[in-house]
């Protein structure tokens, strides 16, 4: 028997992300329709045009666009950092050594402990509007508990990320070598089934860029494609290696040369922009004007995460982005739509058309730009997953 269809209609603003389907860089098409068969979009044009459908959904003329592509995020953990942000906005700075804080933690919990808060958490994201969500181990350190990490984010994703690299585990602290051989040998060879991506903090306090290297290198000689903790805290050698190794893209991009823009501006790799860490430890916003203007792709996405970004909210991100980096309303929906899929080399979400992916958000607003127009206020109506009503 075949899945039934459905009509969305009445939609009175539709981002598709595809300029050959509307107005704008959006795609932007008013009193528009969308058929959705199975997890797939079957049709999208005109309401009047629209073919018929075994279900009707009126819009009543809100705003539908793609569901969010959250292309960085670090949700398999356990344990709470409340104290350190309560610390931090009390005057003290930012440092990577936090991260041990959480690996402790995680490391005590349980498999279901495990599996729970990351449920909860994709749950949260997706009431949101979030329907792509990466997933990045780096809680654990050792070789079982970042191969669990991995397993367990994957029955929730299929974007899972190695990141066995995010800093020295503690046993290792005297011998960071010893460490980066444990993450490129016996740690990879673990956690190399459960994962599509490899990922290292390149950073002061983190990983230098011939560790790095050394890291993505090996990941890449086990088929996983590279993505880049890069340029976050300091200037340094992330955004080149990233581009270098053909990482898919490099993320923070807090501190960049003109070199950094130019080589992120002539690549394949996307700058993935994460205000909720700059919102979180009081630091200085990345300049998504500078990368923009310089023809460079960029992503947004939340870097939710229990020590510098516990958010989940990308409408949180997209008016941070337009308030503090430079970005117009239009380009910020972008960059966490079609952006953070092109982030995941995904053309199968962040756009509305066609044999796309079903995954929509309806908001309770008129326009996209409602979402940095109204900061802070849920404009959440509906959400479709691969063509299900999940909110």
């Amino acid at each position: 028997m075949r899945n039934p269809t459905t009509l969305i209609t009445g939609i009175g603003s539709l981002v598709t992300n595809d300029p050959g389907q509307g107005a704008g860089p959006l795609g932007l098409l008013t009193d528009a329709a969308v058929v959705l068969d199975g997890d797939t979009v079957a049709w999208v044009g005109p309401a009047a045009d629209a073919p018929a459908a075994d279900v009707r959904f009126d819009a009543e003329g809100r705003a539908l666009l793609p569901g969010f592509v959250d292309s960085h995020a670090h949700l398999v953990f356990a344990g709470d950092r409340t104290a350190e942000f309560n610390a931090r906005m009390s005057g003290q700075s930012y440092t990577a050594g936090g991260i041990r804080t959480t690996v402790a933690a995680t490391r005590a919990a349980t498999d279901a402990e495990l599996d729970a808060n990351l449920a909860r958490f994709v749950r949260e994201a997706l009431r949101q509007g979030t329907t792509t969500i990466e997933c990045k181990s780096g809680y654990g350190l050792t070789v079982a508990d970042e191969a669990r990490a991995l397993r367990i984010a994957a029955q929730y994703t299929p974007e899972t990320t190695y990141l066995g690299a995010h800093v020295v585990a503690p046993e290792y602290a005297d011998d960071p070598a010893a460490y980066v051989d444990l993450v490129t040998g016996e740690m990879l060879d673990a956690c190399a089934p459960h994962a599509r991506w490899v990922d290292v903090f390149c950073e002061k306090g983190a990983f230098d860029g011939d560790q790095a290297r050394a890291v993505l290198t090996a990941g890449i000689e086990r088929g996983l494609t590279p993505r880049v903790h890069a340029n976050q805290l300091t200037y340094g050698p992330g955004v080149q290696l990233a581009v270098e190794l053909g990482a898919a893209s490099a993320d923070h991009c807090t501190h960049l040369t003109d070199e950094d823009v130019a080589a992120l501006a002539g690549s394949g790799t996307v700058a993935t922009l994460l205000p909720g860490a700059e919102f979180s430890t009081r630091a200085q916003y990345p300049d998504a004007r500078r990368l923009l203007d310089a023809g460079a792709v960029v992503a947004l996405s939340t870097d939710c995460n229990p020590g510098s970004s516990f958010t989940s909210s990308m409408a949180f991100c997209i008016a941070v982005a337009v308030r503090e980096m430079g970005m117009t309303p239009d380009e910020a929906v972008w960059a966490a739509t079609a952006g953070g899929a092109h982030a995941l080399r995904r053309g199968d979400v962040g756009v509305v058309g066609v044999g796309a992916r079903a995954d929509l958000l309806l908001l309770d607003a008129p326009s996209h730009v409602h979402l940095a127009y109204r900061p802070g206020v849920p404009l959440t109506a509906a959400v479709w997953r691969s063509g299900v009503r999940e909110v």
